[in-house]
């Protein structure tokens, strides 16, 4: 076992018993949370010791280089599943729902169509999840830096996803404020994430808890963890 890998392998065990504190408190069941490994700017090599831990999910916000990534890693007979993170330009929508499993990040209606027509020419089933941002209270506050849609948008935009049949509205995300008590924030996307389900009974994913906030987000009932920094370390330059 190489030095990178038993530092991965050691700091996922560190990064799982912090999940397995966290849900225990919470009264929840680890098996309800799925860690996704955040693998941006990090090599394949890096990828297959994760995998050989027990890792499926993964997580990126860059198409160029998830592409890639994601494409070596499944030629060698790897069965993963892939999560879009970031935001998802439409002109790139094509190429991300070739890969992607799981796309976090809809957040507005015109990326639906593109999203659609990409799974479909794909020839693949596309699961979905509403970005609501947090940080606005309307339309006109630019306060919003991350991507999102307000709360008050999430259920028309589960309706025109729900329209398109190789695509699945399944829940929503975020990232929580800045400048707000995690615990307060995610509980907002909890209560959104309620009024969803009331609608869409099959949408009961919450990505929600990063690094730095994963067991307030465990608490406010987070079925999806986005974890980068605390099992991979830093990330290298930007290449």
């Amino acid at each position: 076992m190489t030095t990178r890998h038993t530092e991965i392998a050691s700091s996922l065990r560190a990064v799982r018993a912090r999940i397995e504190r966290a849900c225990l408190d919470a009264d929840r069941s680890p098996d309800e949370v799925t860690l996704i490994v955040v693998t941006k700017y990090f090599p394949v090599r890096d990828v297959v010791v994760l995998i050989n831990e027990g890792v499926r999910d993964f997580g990126e916000n860059r198409d160029q280089e998830a592409r890639s990534k994601f494409q070596e890693v499944r030629a060698l007979g790897h069965d993963i599943r892939v999560h879009f993170i970031g935001q998802v330009q439409t002109n790139k929508a094509a190429s991300v729902t070739a890969y992607a499993d799981l796309i976090h990040s809809v957040d507005r209606h015109r990326l639906i169509p593109a999203l659609a027509k990409g799974a479909d020419r794909a020839g693949r089933t596309v699961d979905c999840l509403i970005q609501v941002d947090l940080d606005r209270r309307s339309v006109s506050d630019d306060r919003g830096r991350r991507g999102g849609a307000l709360p008050g948008e999430v259920l028309p935009l589960a309706d025109a996803i729900a329209e398109c049949s190789p695509l699945r509205v399944r829940g929503v995300m975020t990232v929580a404020p800045l400048d707000e008590d995690r615990d307060s924030a995610f509980g907002r996307l909890a209560d959104i994430a309620g009024g969803l389900r009331s609608a869409y009974p099959d949408a009961t994913w919450i990505s929600a808890g990063m690094s730095g906030d994963l067991d307030a987000a465990i608490r406010q009932g987070a079925t999806h963890l986005r974890v980068g920094t605390a099992i991979l370390g830093s990330r290298p330059p930007l290449r």
